[in-house]
């Protein structure tokens, strides 16, 4: 397996109507959702590791520790940065960290699992 601890990708969006805590029914307000951010953080997560996972595997999140410090309106980009930080067997640690144009907004601990998707979702 080519995964090695240290890889790091950053991605950026800009936040819409669709990840609004009022859209996710997470909140009443037109703000960043805290489940759009945690969304997006395994989004990076996966993003992170993609070219070098064994072809045809896949990884399914297992937990993951945020904090969501910062609120963002509609219009605003944000950044997430995962880096992968321990490979133990099949179990990825990544430690990641979103962000806006004045600093950090959330961050959070996250682990995934390495898993062979057909046989995954063989076992349902």
């Amino acid at each position: 397996m080519a995964l090695k601890e240290g890889l790091t990708v950053t991605q950026t969006m800009t936040v819409t109507d669709k990840d609004t805590a009022i859209h996710y029914g997470s909140g009443k307000l037109k703000v960043y959702a805290t489940p759009a951010m945690v969304a997006f953080m395994e989004n990076t997560a996966i993003a992170c590791i993609d070219n070098d996972l064994e072809k045809g595997m896949d990884t399914v999140g297992i937990q993951i520790d945020t904090k969501h410090s910062k609120a963002n309106k509609v219009g605003q980009k944000v950044s997430c940065t995962a880096k992968l930080v321990k490979v133990d067997g099949k179990k990825l640690s990544f430690e990641i960290e979103a962000s806006d144009e004045e600093g950090v907004i959330g961050s959070a601990t996250h682990m995934r699992y390495i898993i062979d998707p057909v046989k995954f979702m063989g076992r349902l």
